[in-house]
C-alpha cells in the first residue's frame, strides 16, 4: 500500500525530523506541574528553586498549595513556561529525584 503524499522535493521528511510533531504540546506554553511531598519546612522552597532552574521566568506568586486530608502531605502546583520536551523531561527528573518529593504529575 502506498502513501498518497509524494516524497519531499529535498528528500528530507520534515515530519520525521521535527520533534514538535511528536508532541501534543505547542511550545512555548504555560504548563502546570503538580508536586507532592511530605509537609515539611523547605519543601515549597525546593520546588520553587527547581522550577526557576528550568524556567528563569517562573513566578512564585502563581504557586498553588493544597494540604492532604490528614495534613501530612502538601500538593504544590507550579506553572512554568515550557519551551521544549527536553526542558520538561529534565524538570520532571530533577523533581522526581529530590528526596522531599514523593510524586510528580
Amino acid at each position: 500500500m502506498t502513501s498518497s503524499n509524494p516524497p519531499p522535493a529535498n528528500g528530507i521528511d520534515t515530519q520525521a525530523t521535527d520533534p514538535r510533531k511528536d508532541s501534543l504540546i505547542e511550545y512555548p506554553s504555560k504548563f502546570p506541574i503538580k508536586v507532592m511531598g511530605a509537609k515539611v519546612d523547605g519543601f515549597v522552597h525546593v520546588v520553587t528553586e527547581l522550577a526557576r532552574q528550568f524556567d528563569p521566568t517562573f513566578d512564585a506568586a502563581t504557586i498553588e498549595l493544597r494540604d492532604s486530608r490528614a495534613g501530612n502531605y502538601l500538593g504544590v502546583t507550579i506553572t512554568i513556561t515550557a519551551t521544549s520536551r527536553e526542558q520538561l523531561d529534565d524538570l520532571y527528573r530533577a523533581l522526581s529525584s529530590h528526596p522531599l518529593v514523593k510524586v510528580v504529575l
